[in-house]
């Protein structure tokens, strides 16, 4: 039986953060079976306080994938046209 991982997602702590603008926590999660990288920064709220963390998903965009290589003999015109 394979896992259904669809609506659940993980957060680690970010060890590369050497600024404010990079996320506290990085992680993934799936949503109605989209993969999303997940960014979370831990903030105060300015009113009481209160710690919360703000959340920021992104889909994760697959590579490009390369075109094929096309055969490299040069195309001479005189000869390839048929007429």
């Amino acid at each position: 039986m394979k896992y259904d991982n669809n609506m659940t997602g993980v957060l680690f702590k970010n060890d590369k953060k050497n600024n404010d603008k990079r996320p506290d926590y990085r992680g993934s999660a799936v949503i109605d079976n989209v993969d999303l990288n997940i960014s979370a920064w831990i903030k105060r709220s300015q009113k009481t306080g209160d710690a919360f963390m703000s959340l920021r998903f992104e889909a994760k965009v697959a590579a490009p994938k390369r075109a094929p290589v096309m055969d490299e003999t040069p195309f001479d015109d005189d000869k390839d046209l048929p007429f």
